[in-house]
């Protein structure tokens, strides 16, 4: 165990995952238990991740985390995640630190927080990440992952993810598995469709508690249509054929949303922008005869689009041309663009042209898990101060 001393910092980063077959609606509400099975694929936290450094000490008053540079106030999520870590600290016969010592939090995201680019997943993967890196806990994460946000869970991993809902009482069946790594499919690219970047009026939790208090169709989704599509999604990923997983990642997440708009009150996620980015790629599509590409929606306005790398140009090419409104419109890795021409892209395409519409655009591709990072990347110092509070007094 760390001396009193010794003040024993971790820190670590952990990226974004983004649900191909979606997550919406919880059996248990405490324990965080879904109503079915999802699946997902990490992205590459060299453009999206949270970065979080944890530390204890028996000279620490109170836990104290501070995300974005503001000190939070205590959440039940946090606190549930935090005492799930800490039980399981103290089954250890020598924790690294003592689990009755307070902790101090440092957080960030590179990335907007609450505007449905999952960084509540992030964050909750990152922060148990790196505590069970400070106590010591081995093996499988991701059910005190799920005790934070239930998506974070997939986080806790690279690649292609499976969240298995289990069925035990307890939750002790409900993990997320690695299907394959980010390696298995290296032609895949993502592009991120930033249509709103502020806080959503309705948060996720709520939608889904109010979804499966009042919509039948949730239910019926549940129960007769997931399962058989997580399998169909399994086999498209295994076999890399696009095809099949545009047109499952494109119908699942027509249904999730068609499962807010069934809830009453209604919650209504996406917006015009929304919905004319995804008639420009069915129209894409069905001009090229065949899938280039494919979007998703969590709840928010922002597109996920997956593609071909050989397709990237031309897709960013043509939504830029539709939703754009500045020169600084893509960001993340480096793509060669294609501009559309009347006579060729643009021949046949009605979409409604949205100056703005898109904010900015985020170009990555599938990654891996969580990594730790070197002392030089903490975000406390040796007192278990956050490094900015001092940037700030100086």
């Amino acid at each position: 165990m760390a001396g009193k001393d010794e003040l024993a910092l971790v820190t670590c980063t952990a990226p974004v995952n983004i649900a191909v077959i979606k997550y919406w609606g919880k059996r248990d509400e405490k324990l965080i238990l879904p109503i079915n099975d999802s699946v997902s694929v990490t992205l590459s936290s060299e453009q999206m991740h949270a970065k979080t450094t944890v530390t204890a000490s028996p000279d620490f008053d109170e836990d104290k985390i501070w995300l974005n540079r503001e000190l939070q106030a205590e959440s039940s999520r946090f606190s549930n995640c935090l005492a799930q870590v800490r039980s399981k600290a103290k089954l250890l016969e020598n924790a690294k630190v003592s689990p009755t010592w307070k902790v101090r939090i440092c957080s960030e995201n590179n990335f907007p927080t609450a505007a449905g680019l999952a960084s509540s997943a992030a964050g909750y993967a990152c922060l148990v990440t790196a505590l069970c890196k400070l106590y010591g806990i081995s093996g499988d994460i991701s059910s005190l992952a799920r005790q934070g946000s239930g998506s974070a869970c997939r986080s806790v991993f690279g690649g292609f993810v499976q969240w298995q809902m289990g069925c035990r009482d307890d939750g002790e069946d409900s993990l997320a598995i690695q299907l394959h790594p980010a390696s298995h499919w290296p032609q895949l690219r993502v592009i991120i469709c930033v249509a709103n970047d502020c806080r959503k009026k309705t948060p996720s939790s709520v939608g889904m508690k109010t979804s499966v208090e009042t919509s039948p169709l949730l239910k019926y989704r549940a129960e007769h249509l997931v399962p058989q599509r997580t399998k169909q999604m399994i086999d498209a990923i295994q076999e890399r054929d696009f095809s099949k997983f545009a047109e499952l990642t494109m119908k699942d997440s027509n249904q999730l949303h068609a499962v807010c708009l069934d809830t009453y009150p209604p919650c209504v996620y996406m917006n015009q922008t929304s919905h004319q980015v995804s008639s420009l790629i069915h129209q894409i599509n069905n001009k090229s005869g065949g899938f280039v590409a494919a979007y998703t929606f969590d709840a928010g306005p922002n597109a996920c689009v997956f593609l071909m790398e050989k397709d990237v140009g031309r897709v960013v090419g043509l939504l830029r041309h539709f939703f754009s409104d500045t020169e600084e419109f893509v960001r993340g890795e480096k793509s060669e663009e294609t501009r559309p021409t009347v006579t060729d892209e643009l021949s046949g395409l009605s979409v409604e042209k949205i100056p703005g519409g898109l904010k900015y655009l985020i170009l990555t591709r599938p990654g891996e898990g969580p990594a730790y990072l070197g002392e030089e990347e903490h975000l406390l110092d040796d007192a278990g101060q956050p490094k900015f509070l001092n940037d700030l007094n100086n």
